[in-house]
């Protein structure tokens, strides 16, 4: 018996008890595009999960939301930030209250004008809990991509009923967003890359900060 013949023998018994059916009916799929993943809870698997990648997080009651911004800015001593024009005011005072200057991006920035602002203050669209991801949509209170790509900082207001379980759920929330033409920017984490030496470097491609505030 040949080398072949013999490998030919080993899968035929391998696959002696693998009924044959078509490959699509092998295993029963109950699972539906956009229902929401199964998960004990949603909103601390989504912290969870961006802080595994290294993004700051605090879970704080709607109402608290300012103080929280004041905190966060002044621990990272924020001098200066760019605002979208329709950030919430009593986020704009927040900053305010903790020594931040704060840059209306009217008339648009060049970037290098956004290269040499401490940070960027935005709401957003979607988080997703499953892959820790914050997902923007940039209208009014998110401002276009470049200032959420440009400044060192990053910090990120997002309500509890914003964050869904998983991707597919995430893109059927997007899916106006879409329709309507709008651009979205996907942020899992600081901006990082190992694609040097194998050596995580941040900061290369986005914000080197992402500091998220959980409004629930």
């Amino acid at each position: 018996m040949s080398s072949r013949d013999v490998i030919f023998s080993r899968i035929r018994t391998a696959l002696a008890d693998v009924p044959n059916l078509e490959p699509e009916q092998d295993i029963p799929l109950n699972w539906e595009y956009g229902k929401p993943l199964p998960l004990p809870d949603v909103l601390e698997t989504f912290v969870q999960n961006c802080l595994d990648y290294k993004a700051e997080v605090e879970r704080v009651p709607a109402a608290k939301v300012p103080e929280a911004i004041t905190k966060m800015l002044k621990e990272h001593k924020v001098r200066t930030m760019v605002v979208p024009a329709g950030i919430d005011d009593g986020w704009r005072k927040a900053a305010e209250k903790g020594g931040v200057k704060l840059i209306d991006d009217d008339p648009p920035k060049t970037h290098q004008e956004l290269n040499e602002i401490d940070a960027v203050m935005t709401a957003s669209r979607v988080g997703i809990a499953d892959t820790g991801t914050i997902v923007l949509d940039h209208v009014a209170d998110q401002g276009r991509r470049a200032l959420s790509l440009v400044p060192d900082l990053h910090l990120c207001v997002i309500r509890a009923d914003q964050v869904v379980s998983d991707v597919p759920e995430a893109v059927q929330r997007l899916k106006p967003s879409v329709q309507a033409g709008q651009p979205l920017t996907w942020i899992s984490g600081p901006s990082a890359t190992s694609d040097i030496e194998l050596s995580r470097v941040e900061g290369v491609h986005g914000p080197r900060n992402l500091l998220i505030i959980l409004a629930e």
